[in-house]
């Protein structure tokens, strides 16, 4: 989006399973794009690798540290000489191999990773958990949610380096009704024992969320709104 290249994006935020993707908390934070929905996907891993190879023929296996959680006690159990390589993203991890003609090294990723690329899937849904959903927000500056339609926020605060200051901030924010659905702290670079928060809260009443904002926010050394949005809605 940065570049110009995309008008919109999707980024995934945290797992069921493997819990928050940490380093897309700060890219949040340091860009300007605001969060205007999310949606839950479940995930289904595979095993792939280039066409004409068993599982007895992999030797590593390269994927996203997301997808070794939730694959690793396959592996484990089934074929423990194979080695698990972090890659930065599990589709790529497909191309990659694809691209290289790479025999012995397989990939976990998605089906359509092996239909695009030409893989062929030597062992499929190989996820620990089937319950393996992955929660997934919109970035995409273009869209305007009306008011009445928002009922979550995501917010980044700091707060001063005092004892209490956060049970005061969740204090006030359950005295407004604020349903708080996850809080994550991360360090701030160069600043000892000291965190950024991010926060999801829902709400039912849009003008209530914004009295418990002008509530907090004298207690807060810096807030940050990451986006207002409808949250998402099983069906």
């Amino acid at each position: 989006m940065s570049e110009g290249s995309a008008d919109a994006a999707v980024m995934a935020i945290e797992n069921t399973i493997s819990g928050g993707l940490l380093p897309n908390f700060e890219l949040l934070r340091s860009h300007s794009y605001k969060i205007k929905g999310e949606v839950y996907i479940p995930i289904h891993q595979n095993l792939m690798a280039i066409p004409g190879q068993a599982v007895e023929d992999i030797r590593e296996v390269r994927t996203h540290y997301m997808a070794i959680n939730q694959t690793r006690k396959y592996f484990e159990k089934n074929c423990p000489w194979i080695k698990m390589v972090e890659s930065e993203d599990t589709a790529k991890s497909a191309i990659d191999i694809a691209a290289q003609g790479l025999k012995g090294v397989g990939a976990v990723a998605s089906e359509l990773a092996a239909q695009q690329n030409g893989l062929e899937i030597l062992a499929k849904g190989i996820e620990t958990y089937k319950q393996n959903f992955t929660r997934f927000l919109i970035l995409d500056d273009s869209i305007s949610i009306p008011r009445n339609k928002t009922d979550k926020a995501s917010l980044c605060f700091t707060l001063p380096h005092k004892p209490g200051s956060l049970a005061q901030v969740l204090t006030i924010l359950s005295f407004y009704d604020m349903n708080l659905t996850r809080i994550q702290s991360l360090p701030i670079p160069g600043k000892e024992w000291q965190y950024f928060f991010y926060a999801d809260i829902r709400f039912s009443s849009y003008d209530r969320y914004r009295q418990a904002l002008k509530a907090v926010r004298p207690l807060m050394a810096d807030l940050y709104i990451l986006g207002e949005y409808n949250s998402y809605k099983a069906n």
